[in-house]
């Protein structure tokens, strides 16, 4: 598979990708925006800012596609089994 069947099966998914970066940046600004921003590790930025990416496919493309909601779960589950070890 090419790089623009990959792009073609993504797009199906997840709608035009300016649109998706265009909603996918609008939620990350208000998250760099916030009080907690820079308290928060790596790991956790990270992961809102991946969770951002998926809700920005959801809300861009097909809501009903697995791997997004999937994903999601993911992100915060790394955050939960770190936090997890500090109990």
């Amino acid at each position: 598979m090419n790089v623009d069947n990959t792009l073609d099966e993504r797009g199906k998914n997840y709608g035009e990708y300016i649109n998706l970066a265009t909603i996918s940046q609008s939620f990350k600004a208000v998250l760099r925006d916030s009080p907690n921003w820079k308290a928060l590790s790596h790991d956790m930025q990270e992961s809102l800012d991946m969770i951002c990416h998926k809700m920005a496919r959801i809300l861009n493309g097909n809501p009903y596609h697995f791997d997004s909601w999937h994903d999601i779960i993911g992100y915060a589950r790394l955050i939960e089994s770190e936090l997890d070890k500090d109990k």
